[in-house]
């Protein structure tokens, strides 16, 4: 996979995506929210849905992109983000990723 820097995405193109069912496409959404998108308690409700996702690639994506949330805007809703991004000890595809959106609250929020 090769890296390409996340441009900004208006909401209703980002929401075209999330909505694609293209993997890639979801991914690629929720990141440029995560980074650019004034409203991170709108781009964390989405994300946490994308935890439930049946394709571990989104649910990793998703969430690193609770981590880049949290450490844009020093705070996070952590009754409801701590407990899902927990939930994915075991999961193989995302449980690092979770863990180091774990790591992300823990050191830029309050």
């Amino acid at each position: 996979m090769k890296y390409e820097e996340p441009l900004p995405v208006n909401r209703h193109n980002a929401i075209a995506m999330l909505e694609s069912g293209v993997p890639e496409q979801i991914q690629g959404a929720i990141i440029q929210l995560a980074l650019s998108d004034p409203d991170g308690d709108w781009v964390v409700a989405q994300a946490l849905e994308l935890l439930k996702s049946n394709v571990g690639s989104v649910r990793a994506t998703a969430a690193t992109a609770i981590g880049h949330v949290a450490r844009i805007h020093g705070s996070i809703d952590k009754d409801s983000v701590l407990p899902a991004l927990r939930a994915l000890a075991g999961d193989p595809e995302a449980a690092g990723r979770a863990e180091d959106a774990l790591d992300d609250i823990e050191i830029f929020t309050n």
